[in-house]
């Protein structure tokens, strides 16, 4: 088509590539390093399984991985004790650490950090996938919060809703703790059961998948041990 020596059929197949473009990166959003990268839909092959085995739906992200069967480590690290709360030999660097975070703050228990731990991660995902930014905020440092409200943002303007219910966390482990002063740092692997689904406008599926998925999660908290505020922040996530 040509109007007046003008490629009008150029300028159309130009917007139509602009409008794919844009589509395209509403979809995608970000990468934050927690959000499960968005795959196409897939539902659980074959339906549901004999004897309530899990669906052996796709991996949206992290690394599947077993947990450690009793007397063994968790997620294969050394030093650190099997079981769903796992906790680093006493002789081992992350042992001395934690045993110096006692030190200064004698109200700090590492068992009991876990469990604690354990409600925030459950916490901070359940508000990520909500997009619910006030109860994201003070649970995550700035750095984070920045990030996680990107892909927030993201999400709603491409008109999609994520709903992610955790269903179990066989384990929650302590990798590795350090301390810089009077600031601690603790790293943790969780080890998570999820049910991860992202619909568009319209309630069609274009993510994830609603079979449980074991999910692997490396996130580093912390917190000053000498503040009057006991919040530990959620610093770093990564994949395990």
């Amino acid at each position: 088509m040509n109007t007046g020596g003008f490629p009008v059929d150029l300028i159309l197949f130009g917007m139509i590539a602009v409008f794919l473009i844009l589509r395209l990166r509403s979809i995608l959003g970000r990468r934050t390093g927690f959000e499960r990268p968005p795959q196409q839909f897939q539902a659980p092959p074959g339906g549901p399984q004999a004897g309530g085995a899990r669906p052996a739906g796709p991996i949206i992200d992290g690394h599947a991985e077993s947990a450690a069967p009793a007397g063994g480590q968790v997620g294969g690290h050394a030093g650190v004790q099997a079981g769903r709360h796992g906790l680093p030999d006493p002789a081992s660097p992350s042992g001395q650490a934690l045993a110096q975070m006692r030190a200064i703050d004698a109200g700090f228990d590492p068992a009991a950090f876990l469990g604690r731990a354990e409600q925030a991660f459950r916490m901070i995902v359940g508000a990520f996938a909500a997009g619910n930014r006030t109860a994201l905020h003070p649970l995550v440092s700035d750095d984070v919060y920045r990030a996680f409200e990107q892909a927030i943002a993201a999400r709603e303007a491409a008109g999609h809703q994520q709903t992610t219910e955790i269903r179990a966390v066989p384990t929650v482990a302590i990798e590795a703790a350090e301390l810089r002063g009077h600031t601690a740092q603790v790293t943790l692997r969780f080890v998570s059961d999820q049910v991860s689904l992202t619909r568009d406008a319209a309630g069609h599926p274009v993510a994830g998948t609603d079979a449980v998925t074991e999910l692997t999660d490396v996130w580093t908290f912390e917190r000053d041990l000498t503040s009057g505020d006991p919040t530990w922040r959620l610093v770093s996530v990564r994949g395990g």
